[in-house]
């Protein structure tokens, strides 16, 4: 290609969430809680789980699947497919592979990307950088969790939070101004146990006593990570914009992560920006993880909320810590 500069543009969103509802109502039958206490530290009121016998790749397919139909391409036209997860449907090899064979693509390079909540803006990042520096022209992006699969359900700190879901965007190389404007990440390591998953992996292989210890499950200091989310994410979001040349007002749409209610209005608070451009569905789906922003995304383009000319600007704060953002104009 020749003249502008070459972009990726979102060609196609889609997104899948499991059939099964768990709600405020049947949590309180599980644990000691109550829809109010959920709602209102939350802002949660269901999540969907993924059935037993499923796995990750499943809603993986689905989400691609729709999103290659949106973008009225084939799985043969893909040149790479890169998913953020954290719940793999194997140790190895990766789901990105797992879905690369389901899908019949061929002849692409496929791997996952391991960012927790901002997996799927670091796996927009890699795909981008590809299709910028001209390696690549097609993408599938996906951001795919399955949350539920490491719950503690007598924990009632974390087992309220999360959910499982799928979400995905077809990406292609363009030159005709609009795309990725912009994308940021950013890691700080100091917190990784902050909210992690203590056993599984090398340090703490799975055995009798790590399983009766309930330590392949989530461990998290919520009021740390609420702290250290809405700093970082209007952080970073400053930050992607400066870069994209866009000011908040010229945004038509924020697309957070979708973890806590309260994080997001405060997130608003701090861009100076009113509600009604920012998308909220954590009260359907609870924190989906790297699923969130694709998942809502898909929503949103749906609904009517994107144009075409608007910016829409993404941003997340997860497990790492880990937080990034990026700004497109479609």
């Amino acid at each position: 290609m020749s003249g502008g500069q070459r972009r990726s543009v979102v060609l196609g969103t889609g997104s899948e969430l499991p059939s099964k509802i768990i709600t405020n109502h049947d949590l309180e039958k599980m644990v000691e809680t109550s829809d109010e206490w959920i709602t209102v530290r939350t802002g949660i009121k269901e999540r969907r789980i993924l059935e037993e016998g499923k796995g990750n790749a499943d809603m993986a397919f689905h989400a691609a699947t729709r999103a290659l139909d949106d973008a009225n391409l084939d799985a043969t036209d893909l040149d790479a497919i890169i998913m953020g997860t954290v719940t793999a449907d194997y140790p190895f090899p990766s789901s990105a592979c797992v879905l690369e064979d389901m899908l019949g693509a061929r002849g692409v390079f496929s791997f996952d990307v391991g960012a927790a909540c901002s997996g799927f803006l670091n796996a927009l990042s890699v795909a981008d950088s590809f299709i910028r520096l001209g390696k690549i022209r097609n993408a599938l992006v996906v951001g795919s969790d399955a949350l539920s699969r490491l719950l503690n359900w007598q924990d009632r700190t974390t087992c309220i939070l999360f959910g499982d879901g799928a979400g995905a965007v077809v990406l292609g190389a363009s030159e005709n101004g609009n795309g990725i404007l912009s994308t940021k990440l950013r890691t700080d390591g100091s917190y990784a146990k902050t909210l992690y998953v203590p056993a599984g992996g090398s340090v703490k292989p799975a055995n009798r006593k790590t399983v009766e210890r309930n330590e392949h499950t989530i461990t998290m200091n919520g009021k740390e990570v609420f702290k250290i989310a809405v700093r970082s994410m209007e952080d970073i979001s400053r930050e992607a914009l400066e870069e994209a040349g866009v000011s908040i007002d010229e945004v038509s749409l924020v697309i957070p992560h979708q973890a806590n209610r309260r994080i997001i209005v405060a997130l608003a608070e701090r861009l100076g920006i009113s509600m009604d451009k920012v998308m909220v569905n954590l009260d359907k789906y609870g924190n989906t993880s790297a699923a969130s922003i694709p998942v809502a995304l898909d929503e949103a383009k749906r609904q009517g909320r994107i144009q075409k000319g608007n910016v829409v600007l993404l941003n997340a704060f997860g497990a790492g810590f880990a937080w990034g953002a990026a700004v497109i104009k479609f």
